[in-house]
């Protein structure tokens, strides 16, 4: 039996360490909690440990006043993530998911941007069986959270059929490769039988009994999509494709979102280029790359603990050799590759196999009928005849994959039927928007993002029409605060909260996610907001150089200074 030591770290460990130390590899007391009939909540420890269960306990905060003058418990809720790797499900499954939002959940469905279906408002009694129910069609959410690697995502890929098959397939092998050992899973949500009654048994043979410092995460990207944000990943496989066929993976590392306000020794972190690796040295690369983390992540803070530090703190080179002589063998110099964009590409397209795949604007990922626009059902209209695939991508758009010529008339016309849109009739600037879910529910959020990012864009619609640049393409982010979960730093404009309708506006990202943005303005509201951005957006449209995108403006304009690398985001 192998015993992972960690490399000595002067001063006590955060206490999260000691929670998932003393869980028994993820149990602790969540039989009992989730058991306990008095409260719909439970306690921190134990929400701790959900988290690698794929859920979070929340609470409604626009009930929070009230129910405190009632003399009640918060309006306590579980949001669940399920994991999908590359984003792909059945129709069945889509189906299943459907439902599930109905009968347990708040009766919408969010595409997140890992590609992954998360749902709202489950109730704690109500948390098992949906994972029964999930399971039942082959889905799950163990390590959707938690310090662990998450869903791991790839390109949507509709026009590169052939490519996106073989390319699923990895992110497919590297999310059951790399997922934890343990059946708590299994014995909490499933009825399993209890396999371990101690931890002096080994289960955990790449995580260990403490598993990560902090969350860890993967994507596959193949030039020119760049859809799932490949820089911004703990690892990014770039596909390289020469002569048809994928012959193997540029790798980076160190990519990140999180930072903290406040505190300039957090900063948002792109990945840097280590080198190609062959397909058959996928697996073992991610794994010894997830090793070296396990056993050099911070431990004692948990705001220094990603990928990103570790490598920041001892330097490119040292990772290099370190990886190297885990792997007992070097990896190749990188090849060549360019992306061209970050964003998806709507309505319909024929892939090189001849099957055709629609790609639908899903504003900030939200599944459900509005007003006028029944999206929820005729989604589940498709679904009860679709006979492919649903692809959820990084920008929380869908796309209904593989659908035969003869399926896709009916298709069509379900999709005139229930107005369901490619998003083509919108500004650029909205389709290429993405939202976290913030308030509400996130517990973390400082301001709105999801239910005010599409109002504020109405506003800044009307300048981009009196610029006349509104198909002008321009990658907007929001995040309701600096965690990163919309990946607001890589936004040619972001905004990250910092208060009830107040945000840090960035500018100066690479629209094709190869570069992070620079604080603009800070802590300022809408009225300000439109006030900064009108005599940009008309400096662009009137002076930009031919093919100059947004963010490359602002930089040569003279409104912020490229930011190099995450070290000097700050500066």
């Amino acid at each position: 039996m192998t015993k992972i030591v960690l490399p000595p770290q002067p001063g006590p460990f955060s206490d999260v360490e000691r929670i998932k130390e003393e869980s028994n590899y993820l149990r602790g007391t969540l039989q009992q909690t989730m058991d306990y009939p008095i409260s719909s909540g439970i306690p921190d420890d134990d929400n701790r440990l959900m988290k690698f269960h794929g859920s979070y306990l929340q609470d409604d905060r626009d009930l929070r006043t009230e129910r405190q003058k009632q003399k009640l418990e918060p309006a306590y809720q579980f949001m669940v993530r399920v994991r999908t790797p590359g984003g792909v499900a059945t129709a069945k499954q889509w189906l299943v998911m459907d439902e599930l939002s109905d009968r347990v959940g708040n009766s919408t469905l969010k595409l997140t941007t890992r590609q992954a279906f998360q749902l709202h408002g489950i109730l704690k009694w109500n948390v098992k069986q949906f994972m029964q129910d999930i399971n039942d069609v082959l889905l799950d959410s163990l390590a959707a959270c938690g310090d662990v690697n998450r869903n791991v995502m790839c390109n949507a890929n509709p026009y590169q059929s052939t490519i996106h098959q073989e390319i699923f397939d990895w992110s497919a092998k590297l999310s059951e490769h790399l997922l934890p050992r343990t059946t708590a899973y299994h014995e909490l949500w499933l009825n399993g039988e209890k396999m371990v009654d101690t931890q002096e048994k080994e289960i955990e043979p790449i995580y260990g009994s403490l598993y990560l410092p902090r969350k860890f995460k993967i994507a596959i990207a193949v030039p020119p999509a760049n859809d799932v944000d490949i820089y911004s990943q703990d690892i990014g496989f770039i596909g390289i494709v020469e002569d048809d066929k994928l012959v193997g993976f540029n790798v980076l590392v160190g990519g990140g979102m999180g930072m903290t306000h406040g505190d300039d020794s957090t900063y948002p972190q792109l990945g840097r280029l280590i080198g190609f690796i062959t397909p058959d040295k996928l697996l073992e690369t991610a794994e010894k790359i997830i090793t070296i983390q396990r056993d050099y992540g911070n431990r004692k803070e948990r705001k220094n603990a990603r990928f990103k530090y570790t490598i920041d703190a001892r330097g490119l080179d040292w990772f290099k050799e370190e990886l190297h002589r885990r792997l007992g063998w070097e990896i190749q110099a990188e090849r060549p590759f360019k992306f061209e964009h970050t964003g998806d590409r709507y309505g319909w397209t024929k892939g090189e196999d001849g099957k055709w795949h629609f790609t639908l604007f899903i504003q900030n990922g939200r599944i459900k009928d509005f007003d006028g626009y029944p999206l929820k059902t005729g989604l589940r209209e498709i679904a009860k005849i679709h006979t492919g695939e649903f692809r959820l991508t990084g920008n929380q758009n869908l796309v209904i994959g593989n659908v035969s010529t003869q399926k896709k008339r009916r298709i069509q016309a379900l999709i005139e039927q229930y107005n369901i849109t490619d998003g083509e009739h919108y500004s650029a600037l909205r389709r290429n928007a993405i939202a976290c879910v913030s308030l509400p529910t996130c517990g973390l959020a400082m301001a709105e993002a999801e239910r005010y990012l599409p109002s504020l864009i109405d506003k800044i619609e009307v300048i981009l029409d009196e610029a006349g640049i509104r198909d002008e393409e321009i990658v907007i982010r929001m995040s309701g605060c600096p965690n990163g979960c919309s990946r607001a730093a890589m936004g040619e404009i972001g905004f990250i909260g910092k208060g009830p309708g107040k945000y840090n506006l960035y500018l100066g990202a690479g629209f094709t996610g190869d570069r992070l943005n620079k604080i603009y303005r800070e802590n300022i509201g809408e009225e300000e907001i439109l006030a900064e951005l009108r005599p940009i957006l008309f400096r662009y449209a009137n002076e930009r150089l031919g093919g100059e995108r947004f963010g490359d403006f602002t930089i040569r304009a003279g409104y912020v200074k490229a930011v190099t690398s995450g070290t000097n985001f700050h500066d």
